[in-house]
């Protein structure tokens, strides 16, 4: 199983870059503009159609789902939101390399609201980049060098365009020459202008779902409290998604090509609460019976059931396995199909369930009989189909 993780940071760096001879870099001139420096013809350069045209590294499309996990100064207080305070320096990036098989990644928040370079660029219409020069490139430099995150989570970015944050310049380096340059992935949050058009994947607005098969990959970063990206001690329990409305978002995300992100906030002392816990050991529990109809997988022709619409489709990597997400069980335990018609050699069978289940191939509809001592209160159920 693979999963990945991103960790909220925001780290504050004194003006300092490593500036590699053999490196892609950015440097300031008298006029304190960018400009690209190359030893070498890279294979990106710094315009989205080049940046878009690098294919997306393989282990993102396989992994699907991801804990987000937001966690700093704004933990101690435990009160409103995240926003409370916002600047923590992950130190996880080792442990989680060493100790599991998860992949790793980091949240980058562009502007600083109060940081006084930032408030002059903005008094001046962003005609002057002094923050970015100062601050966001070398801090970006620096995230990467150092924790060689394989996610680039980017945020905090929509005041100012992407000429402004120098974002293309600094993705070509990621792409060219970073340690991470062939298995970083990043989102599409690198100017006001930018959100929903340019990145590896696409977050668009935080809690994206758009319930259709898009054309490009996406992401559905959002969270198992409804209200903050932290930890709250005043929440209370319905303001939290069920386990239920968890595994309904990681199925109908993945039936439409995205992958899943689903934040938890830890305690000021780093503790998972226990309902955090339960949901995120739901969700294992879930997707250790269910998990190949999610990893690895991609869209059907058909995302959802055409007669029942609570039904959801992925079909397996080598096209040989159909997998239907069923997200309520039918009352009179038979389940209704539009969307299909099987030949006669073709097996259905339930994970998790030993036994064949029965099917009848009508003109307009299959009708498939599921047992009812498998429904044992799960929060969905997959059908697998071999043999179309």
């Amino acid at each position: 199983m693979m999963l990945f993780v991103h960790i909220i940071v925001c780290i504050v760096l004194i003006f300092c870059v490593s500036v590699k001879a053999d490196y892609t870099v950015i440097v300031r001139t008298e006029e304190e503009n960018f400009v690209s420096i190359l030893t070498k013809t890279p294979k990106y350069v710094p315009t989205w159609p080049s940046l878009d045209s690098r294919p997306l590294p393989v282990w993102y499309d396989v992994a699907k789902f991801g804990i987000f996990i937001h966690w700093g100064v704004f933990s101690v207080p435990s009160f409103g939101s995240e926003w409370f305070w916002n600047n923590w320096k992950s130190e996880l990036a080792e442990a989680i390399r060493s100790k599991t098989d998860l992949k790793f990644g980091l949240y980058h928040s562009m502007y600083e609201w109060y940081n006084p370079l930032y408030v002059t660029d903005k008094q001046n219409n962003f005609t002057t980049d002094r923050f970015v020069i100062h601050k966001i490139i070398p801090e970006l430099y620096e995230l990467i060098e150092t924790y060689k995150p394989e996610v680039v989570w980017s945020d905090g970015d929509w005041e100012a365009s992407d000429s402004y944050w120098k974002s293309k310049e600094f993705l070509a380096w990621l792409y060219n020459k970073s340690p991470v340059k062939d298995t970083v992935v990043v989102n599409d949050r690198w100017g006001s202008n930018i959100p929903c058009h340019h990145g590896d994947f696409f977050t668009c607005t935080d809690r994206f779902n758009p319930g259709v098969l898009l054309p490009h990959k996406w992401e559905n970063c959002m969270t198992i409290d409804k209200k903050s990206w932290g930890y709250r001690r005043n929440a209370v329990l319905s303001e939290y998604y069920t386990l239920v409305g968890l595994v309904k978002e990681l199925v109908i995300t993945v039936s439409c090509g995205g992958n899943l992100l689903m934040n938890v906030g830890p305690t000021k002392d780093g503790i998972i609460t226990p309902i955090f816990e339960e949901r995120l050991r739901g969700m294992g529990a879930w997707l250790a019976v269910n998990g190949e109809a999610i990893y690895d997988t991609k869209p059907w022709t058909v995302q959802n059931d055409t007669l029942t619409g609570s039904v959801w489709y992925t079909l397996s990597k080598n096209e040989k396995q159909l997998y239907a997400s069923i997200l309520e069980w039918p009352d009179d335990n038979i389940l209704l199909l539009g969307s299909l018609k099987l030949s006669k050699n073709s097996q259905i069978h339930l994970l998790g369930y030993s036994s064949i289940i029965p099917w009848k191939q009508s003109d307009n509809k299959l009708v498939i009989t599921l047992p009812a001592n498998a429904h044992r209160g799960e929060p969905a159920w997959v059908l697998r189909i071999g043999t179309l």
